[in-house]
C-alpha cells in the first residue's frame, strides 16, 4: 500500500521524534561509561558507514557500468564534491563532535531543551538569509518563547560558571550542535537533496575524512581515546544505535520530513522531543527537574508548537 505524501511526512516525523528523544537519553548515559565523546562519534560514523556506503555503491551501479563519472570522494558519495563537503561537515562531523562532547558536561535535560529548542531558532535565521523565507507572526512569537526558554536553562549554567561549574560548556556545545544541524537542514532544502543520497553523502564525507584521521590518532596515542580498552559490547551497541538508528533511520526520515514540511516547520515539528527526552532523563537517569528547567522546557515546547501552527489562510482548500 502506497502512502500519500502527507501520511509519509507524518510517519517520518513520528519516527524522527522517537529516535531523537532516545538519542539524548542514551548519549547522556554513555557519558558514564568508558567511551569518550569522539570515540562515540567515531563508532557512530563507522556504524552508519557499514550500511550506507554499500547502499551508495549499489545506487550508482548503473552510472558506473556505463562509464560515467559519478559522485565524489572516491565514489563513496552520490553527490558532487562541494555539496558533499558542506552537508557532511555540518550534518555529520561537526554535529557529532559537538553534541557528544556536550553530554560529558551537561545533563540530558539541558540537551532536551537546548538542542531541539534552539534548532528552530537557528533554522529560521538561516532560512531567512539563505532561502529568503518570511517569519510569520505566530512563528516570531514561537521563536521568542524558545529564546527565553533557552536563556532560562543556559543562562543559569552560565551564571554558575563563576562558581567553577562546567555545565555551561555543555550548554554552549549543545547550541552549537543545533546550529550545525540547522545549516545542514537548510542546505538539504536549498539543493532539494534526495533523503537517501543526502544521508549517504554526509556519512561518506565523515568516513573519508574523520574516520581515518581519528583512527590513526587514537591508535598512535596522539589523542585521548578508549577505543582499545572499552568493552566490545558497548562499542557494538553505540555503532548500532548511534550509527544505524540515529544516522541511517532518523537521517532519512528527517530528510523526508524536510521535503514535505520544509526546513523550519520540520524542526518545529520536533515539539515532543524536549518533553519526552527530559522525562526520559528523569525516569531512566534519575536527573532532577528544577523549576527553571521546567519553565524553560515549557516555553520551548510552546514556542515550537506556535511555530509549527499553519496560518489560517494556508489551511483553506
Amino acid at each position: 500500500m502506497k502512502l500519500t505524501p502527507r501520511s509519509l511526512g507524518i510517519t517520518a516525523a513520528v519516527i524522527t521524534v522517537l529516535i531523537w528523544s532516545s538519542f539524548i537519553v542514551v548519549a547522556r548515559a554513555s557519558a558514564a561509561h568508558q567511551l569518550l565523546p569522539l570515540d562515540i562519534g567515531f563508532l557512530r560514523i563507522v556504524g552508519a558507514g557499514c550500511v550506507l556506503l554499500p547502499w551508495g555503491f549499489w545506487l550508482m551501479r548503473t552510472q558506473r557500468q556505463s562509464g560515467a563519472q559519478v559522485g565524489s570522494f572516491m565514489g563513496l558519495s552520490p553527490l558532487p564534491f562541494r555539496i558533499t563537503a558542506l552537508t557532511g561537515l555540518f550534518g555529520s562531523m561537526l554535529y557529532a563532535m559537538l553534541a557528544y562532547s556536550g553530554f560529558f558536561y551537561a545533563p540530558a535535560a539541558h540537551a532536551s531543551v537546548l538542542m531541539p529548542g534552539s534548532l528552530p531558532f537557528w533554522t529560521s535565521l538561516l532560512a531567512v538569509v539563505v532561502l529568503h523565507d518570511q517569519i510569520t507572526r505566530a512563528r516570531a512569537l514561537g521563536l521568542a518563547c524558545i529564546v527565553i526558554g533557552d536563556l532560562l536553562v543556559g543562562g543559569a549554567s552560565l551564571l554558575k560558571a563563576f562558581d567553577g561549574g562546567e555545565v555551561w560548556k555543555g550548554d554552549l556545545l549543545f547550541m552549537s550542535a543545533a546550529f550545525c544541524w540547522a545549516c545542514y537542514s537548510v542546505l538539504v532544502r536549498r539543493h532539494a537533496l534526495d533523503p537517501v543520497r543526502a544521508t549517504i553523502a554526509i556519512t561518506a564525507f565523515s568516513c573519508a575524512i574523520f574516520v581515518p584521521i581519528y583512527g590513526v590518532a587514537a591508535f598512535a596515542g596522539w589523542v585521548p581515546s578508549h577505543l582499545g580498552s572499552a568493552p566490545v559490547a558497548e562499542m557494538v551497541f553505540q555503532a548500532l544505535f548511534q550509527g544505524v538508528g540515529s544516522v541511517v533511520i532518523s537521517g532519512i526520515t528527517f530528510n523526508v520530513m524536510i521535503r514535505h514540511f520544509g526546513p523550519v516547520r520540520s524542526t518545529m515539528i520536533t515539539a515532543l522531543v524536549p518533553g519526552l527526552s527530559a522525562l526520559g532523563a528523569v525516569v531512566f537517569l534519575n536527573e532532577p527537574m528544577s523549576t527553571s528547567l521546567l519553565v524553560g522546557l515549557t516555553l520551548v515546547t510552546c514556542g515550537i508548537l506556535f511555530g509549527v501552527r499553519m496560518p489560517k489562510t494556508a489551511l483553506k482548500p
